[in-house]
């Protein structure tokens, strides 16, 4: 566990690091591809992603089914 002297040294390094808050649809660059492509095309251009992002784990693809992929269940009022 870092120290507080620790903690506090790298807040502060972050709070260094470039960086802009913006939304999805105001980012610079974006653009609406629901108006260009399909949505079978914006799914596999995250499916690619998905891989690419996974493939950094260094574990293997999960292969298990729908019906048992770890999650639960969050109902309002029961946090």
């Amino acid at each position: 566990m870092d120290s507080a002297e620790e903690t506090s040294r790298r807040a502060a390094a972050r709070a260094a690091w470039p960086g802009l808050k913006t939304t999805l649809a105001e980012a610079p660059g974006a653009e609406d591809l629901s108006a260009s492509t399909t949505t079978e095309q914006r799914l596999a251009m995250m499916w690619d992603l998905t891989l690419g992002a996974w493939s950094l784990t260094g574990l293997p693809l999960p292969d298990y089914t729908r019906a048992n992929m770890p999650g639960r269940l969050v109902r309002p009022g029961d946090r």
